[in-house]
């Protein structure tokens, strides 16, 4: 640095003493690299160090963030409003801030916010001042001297000057108001200049006519000649940053930009000529370069170099093998693209705006860079609404919404949502409804007075550092709390839920959003009465979640038993409404059984029997048997032999002796005992009166033991074919397979 020491000196006593420093100067004047100068002299005055970060397109809620994590250890991690703000409160670090672009009301809420941080701000004259009660030190950065921009040019020509260059730097000075960025350009200008009369073929000739100086207005804004001397790579890489409003790409694009293998060369040689400055992580035109450039006929073709940065963003950002970080890195190169297409109205340049919109916003989201996610989003929508493709259309409006509910914002989150599934709804686009839907119930879940609210909004316990722990000193050891950095993929310990927790939770992005929480767990006090709400008896966090989510289960298994009921009755009566006077009486049907001796030479049917209410017990193989009570005979055995119907009571008494069976009748429907209410004592015998058509009930079904002869009836489980089915005895109904 030249001419700087003065004001190094006293912004490092300013930062010494807790001060806040704002650097103002035009663009081009060296803010930036007498900010870093100062923050090399800062290294040991704080207890977090110093954190260098750029409000280069940036607000404040995205400059806590990023400073939340520099500090903290917390990847995959954003805080809500609340969390963040406890967590920068207790940052002690002195944070150089450059490029700022706000000011007044937003600048003073930004500082009251980090209260234990000096910091080191640099803007423009254009960027609001900060108010007067603001305690902030104002620091006006000016031009160099006329001496030193001599140096300067020296040091950029790589030589002395010669006599006509020292005048022409004089002038250069008076021009520019010393700007030292016009110096560095200047110098360009010079080694431009020798290495054409290098290789002009009259080495003898005069310096001021072989190559004569630029005159002075060309001097002053030399991007166009210093262009004109660059290689097409270069002039390429040029085009693109014009197309895109000042913003270069990453040197690893401009191969697959430019066509040229070595193109990814072109950064540095821009660096060198002082076209390009950086901006954060990335780079962008100097000032007054784009514009400049553009006057010469660099922004011909911006519609379709545009067009053609979206096609390659598109396929770069939803390649799987690229990281979310990497495409958050370019978003401000993806948004300028999605920017000029929006504004070029060209046929398909809409069209490609939202597809390069639909590849980027998840990975922004997933990269937790929600500012860059919303602005693409709503490039999207814009480019949509022009392309007329109301589905992406609906898209981003669910997008939008989803962002509101992460956010907090539920009435902004409700308007989208219920946007989004008017448009759906007009398409017949059943999936997108559904999910809409469903985003529109955890709105209202998350909102004041639901059962679900307090789920969500739980915990308020705060970090003091990376994965540090804090106990108070007069506590008992049961009450000791232990603070954890959150961690991907952390889950909640089940002691955690019954037990007095603190849990810190953040939204999650649908499709390729990636969170984890932060737990921190205390252990449950010895007794065992419920921790009181905030109404007193009420659980708060995820136990009120877990109670809630219980009684949903409850009313779930209630509708899953009648709706099972409901189709037994309806499966009953079909079954017992058919008639057919030709099908066999000796057939199986689904009222029967059918049972098969040694001696038997196939199966035939036998006739159910009467119920006696009484459920069956389980045998010594664990299947259910037979009631204690005597049953009905069965026809399913031939005439002369008995079946053992195995243990039907404790005693382990059995039935009687089976009858052979009765001729059948000529309607098969109306075959089969009169149920009974009493079990009969004696042998029993064949009813001779009509039998009456049994009536479904909703008791539960009898099961059929698993010895070779059948004592109970059940409810038929399945109709095949079209012959009928008969029904007699005591019909149940219950759980039925369809």
């Amino acid at each position: 640095m030249l001419e700087r020491d003065q004001e190094r000196e006293r912004l490092a006593r300013l930062i010494a003493r807790g001060r806040s420093v704002r650097v103002t100067g035009p663009s081009g004047t060296g803010r930036t690299t007498l900010l870093e100068a100062v923050a090399s002299d800062c290294e040991r005055l704080a207890p977090d160090g110093v954190v260098r970060l750029s409000g280069y397109r940036r607000t404040p809620t995205d400059l806590l963030h990023d400073l939340y994590a520099a500090v903290y250890d917390a990847p995959l991690y954003r805080p809500d409003r609340a969390e963040l703000l406890e967590a920068v409160q207790e940052i002690g670090a002195v944070v150089v801030l450059d490029d700022i672009e706000f000011g007044g009301a937003a600048l003073d809420e930004f500082l009251d916010a980090t209260p234990e941080c000096a910091f080191l701000i640099s803007a423009t004259p254009d960027v609001p001042a900060p108010s007067a009660d603001s305690h902030l030190e104002e620091v006006f950065l000016s031009g160099l001297s006329r001496t030193a921009g001599r140096e300067l040019l020296e040091l950029a020509a790589r030589r002395p000057l010669a006599a006509d260059e020292a005048s022409w730097a004089a002038d250069l000075w008076f021009e520019s108001e010393g700007l030292p960025l016009r110096f560095v350009q200047a110098g360009a200008l010079l080694r431009q200049r020798d290495a054409l009369r290098d290789a002009s073929s009259e080495p003898e000739a005069d310096e001021g006519q072989a190559a004569p100086l630029p005159p002075l207005a060309e001097a002053a804004s030399p991007a166009v000649l210093l262009a004109a001397s660059l290689s097409e790579a270069a002039r390429d890489a040029l085009r693109f940053a014009v197309a895109l409003g000042g913003e270069c790409p990453h040197q690893a694009h401009l191969p697959a930009l430019c066509g040229d293998t070595h193109a990814d060369a072109a950064l540095g040689e821009l660096l060198g000529h002082g076209l390009v400055t950086a901006a954060g992580s990335h780079y962008r035109l100097a000032a007054g370069v784009a514009a400049h450039l553009a006057a010469e006929g660099y922004a011909d073709e911006d519609a379709g170099r545009a067009h053609t940065i979206a096609q390659h963003y598109t396929w770069w950002a939803g390649h799987r093998s690229v990281a979310p970080e990497r495409v958050a890195a370019e978003a401000d190169a993806i948004l300028a693209a999605m920017a000029a297409l929006i504004g070029s109205r060209e046929a398909g340049h809409a069209d490609a705006a939202v597809l390069l919109a639909r590849a980027a916003a998840p990975a922004f989201a997933a990269a937790l860079h929600w500012g860059a996610w919303e602005r693409a989003v709503r490039h999207g929508q814009e480019a949509a609404r022009l392309a007329g493709q109301v589905a992406d259309e609906a898209y981003f409006h669910h997008e939008l919404g989803v962002l509101a509910l992460c956010t907090g914002n539920l009435d902004r989150a409700r308007a989208e949502l219920e946007a989004s599934i008017g448009l759906r709804g007009v398409l017949a686009d059943k999936r997108g409804t559904v999910a809409g839907r469903r985003a529109l119930a955890l709105v209202a879940d998350r909102s004041p007075g639901s059962a679900m609210a307090g789920a969500f909004g739980a915990g308020g316990g705060g970090r003091t550092g990376a994965g540090e722990t804090t106990a108070s000193s007069g506590a008992a050891a049961d009450e000791e709390t232990t603070i954890v950095t959150p961690k991907v993929a952390t889950t909640t310990p089940m002691a955690a839920i019954g037990a007095s927790a603190t849990t810190a939770t953040t939204a999650a992005i649908p499709a390729v959003s990636r969170t984890s929480a932060g737990v921190s767990a205390a252990s449950a006090p010895p007794a065992a009465a419920p921790a009181a709400g905030p109404s007193g008896g009420e659980p708060r966090g995820l136990r009120r979640l877990a109670a809630y989510g219980a009684r949903r289960n409850v009313v779930a298994a209630a509708a899953g038993v009648l709706l099972v009921a409901v189709l037994g009755t309806v499966v009953t009566l079909g079954a017992t409404s058919g008639n057919d006077d030709n099908s066999p009486a000796d057939k199986v049907k689904p009222g029967h059984s059918a049972t098969q001796r040694d001696d038997d030479k196939g199966l035939t049917a036998g006739e159910p029997t009467s119920g006696t209410g009484q459920a069956p017990q389980p045998g010594l193989s664990g299947a259910p048997q037979a009631p204690s009570s005597p049953a009905a005979p069965s026809t399913g055995a031939p005439s002369g032999s008995t079946a053992p119907s195995g243990p039907s009571s404790p005693s382990g008494t059995s039935s009687g002796p089976e009858q052979p069976p009765s001729p059948p009748s000529s309607d098969p429907a109306t075959q089969g005992p009169k149920p009974t209410t009493k079990p009969p004592t004696g042998k029993p015998t064949t009813p001779t009166e009509e039998p009456t058509r049994p009536t479904p009930t909703t008791s539960a079904p009898a099961t059929t033991p698993t010895d070779e002869t059948s004592t109970t009836a059940s409810a038929p489980t399945t109709q095949t074919g079209s012959a009928p089915t008969t029904q007699t005895g005591t019909a149940t109904a219950g759980p039925v397979r369809i």
